[in-house]
């Protein structure tokens, strides 16, 4: 039997949604404009190091969870004390032997990626907020558990604050790549400190065998598809470390940063709300789809918009600022990763339905895929292309889209031509729109903002031509789950 039903399911998925988007939009815009004042004041090669020095991180916390925490979210049944404990004590003894490993190797990286004391600094800063994030892993279990995304947010809104506003006036002050490392250090204590003051857990250790076996069967496939991801993304930016410069990977994390910034904003908070939900329904197919359907209509809604919005006015932001012009050569790089944001906004929801009915031996399988894909053809497209040549695989790797889809459709009733094709159209008549007033308009920051208010509600307009019913259907439905 469930712990919720269909309609308390949807009631808390809509109220999670708008609660993470709400009281994330202003966050992330904040941190929108502290990452361009940023690349104002850093140099490619500080933020390449930021971007290069991260990744290694992220690659060490891969060894660090095992899948379990996702396995106790996925899991229908009740969870007990035992499970909790079980999962911190493998969790926490995991990141122990990470973090040794990650001193230990300390030379090692520093040589390989010609670190100076300050990049030693930020690796030392970043290993312990590692630590300091997998504190946080129980008690945010424990929230999205119950689909309480109100509170779990809380602690993301102090982290994000402390950081930017940390991260900025050292900046500001010419700490450079310092100023990466005590934000990294402010965050992680704010954050620990927050999550345990909005979700007290008493902190406890112990290990029941029959636990661990039951979360691992379902964790380390999950697991598998982390890792192919690790070597899908992180490992390739750490061997990009080694054949491109410090300034070309700042300009690749610079691209990434800004074509990913829609998915960061609206597809990662749906997507975060879905995977409980959707585990919740899986008995549910025809409820399933509809939600699956309304999820992607909720992310494309918006990505495709902003993602082209933001590669036809990028330019005009070099003319602007005149010290913006260092990142221009950034630009192809921000077309090919905004294609693969339009496309990964459709794949993404997808894949995380599949794992949330828990067909993770088919995600698997595609993570094989893209893995294989990324490692050929991204050294062939550097080769021909430069640093540029890593933003143009991603965009092919991510037209396998429709491989997505039609797995996905095995197994779960959808229909997906509407749901993508009319934003997609709105698009492409904003994006004309823009394109072809942007040269006669633009000589001015007003004048910038004047074309993106042009260009939204031209879309807004065309939107309401192509699905005015779907839209006010949803807006109907969200409004009356407000109202219960």
């Amino acid at each position: 039997m469930q712990e919720l039903d269909i309609a308390t399911i949807t009631k808390r998925s809509i109220h999670g949604v708008l609660a993470l988007v709400s009281r994330t939009f202003l966050i992330q815009l904040i941190g929108q404009i502290v990452t361009f004042l940023l690349t104002v004041y850093l140099s490619p090669s500080d933020y390449g190091i930021f971007f290069l020095v991260s990744t290694v991180i992220v690659f060490f916390s891969y060894f660090s969870d095992i899948g379990l925490a996702a396995a106790l979210i996925q899991k229908k049944e009740a969870i007990t004390t035992e499970d909790l404990r079980t999962t911190f004590t493998i969790q926490q003894t995991l990141v122990f032997i990470v973090i040794i490993i990650g001193f230990l190797l300390t030379d090692t990286i520093r040589i390989l990626y010609d670190l100076d004391s300050k990049g030693v600094f930020l690796y030392y800063s970043l290993l312990i907020a590692f630590f300091l994030s997998s504190l946080k892993t129980i008690p945010s279990i424990l929230l999205e558990r119950q689909l309480d995304f109100k509170k779990l947010v809380i602690p993301e809104i102090v982290e994000t604050l402390l950081f930017n506003m940390t991260i900025l006036v050292l900046a500001i002050k010419g700490f450079g790549v310092t100023s990466f490392a005590v934000a990294v250090l402010a965050r992680g204590f704010a954050g620990t400190i927050a999550m345990y003051i909005i979700k007290p857990w008493a902190v406890s250790f112990g290990f029941s065998r029959t636990v661990a076996k039951g979360l691992l069967s379902f964790g380390v496939p999950f697991q598998a598809n982390s890792l192919l991801a690790l070597v899908k993304d992180q490992l390739l930016v750490l061997y990009l470390g080694t054949v491109l410069t410090k300034p070309m990977l700042g300009y690749i994390g610079f691209a990434q940063k800004w074509s990913f910034m829609p998915l960061r904003l609206v597809m990662d908070n749906i997507i975060r709300i879905t995977f409980p939900a959707f585990s919740r329904m899986s008995d549910e197919k025809a409820h399933l789809g509809k939600a699956i359907e309304k999820s992607i209509f909720a992310v494309v809604f918006f990505i495709f918009p902003v993602t082209a919005g933001m590669v036809l006015l990028m330019p005009y932001l070099f003319q602007l600022i005149p010290q913006y012009q260092k990142w221009e050569p950034a630009m192809l790089s921000l077309l090919f990763f905004g294609i693969n944001a339009a496309l990964s906004s459709i794949s993404t929801p997808l894949t995380n339905a599949l794992n949330a009915i828990g067909k993770i031996k088919i995600t698997l399988y595609l993570m094989v895929f893209w893995t294989v894909s990324t490692w050929v053809l991204t050294p062939l497209f550097i080769f021909l292309l430069g640093f540029t040549g890593v933003s143009v695989a991603s965009a092919l790797i991510a037209s396998s889209v429709i491989l997505v889809v039609w797995l996905t459709g095995r197994y779960i009733p959808l229909k997906l031509s509407g749901t993508v094709l009319r934003p997609l159209i709105a698009t492409i008549v904003m994006g004309a729109l823009v394109w072809s007033i942007s040269p006669f308009i633009i000589h001015s920051i007003y004048t910038f903002l004047l074309v993106i208010l042009i260009g939204g509600m031209l879309y807004v307009g065309v939107m309401l031509l192509l699905a005015r019913k779907q839209l006010i259907a949803d807006i109907a439905m969200v409004r009356l789950q407000l109202r219960s």
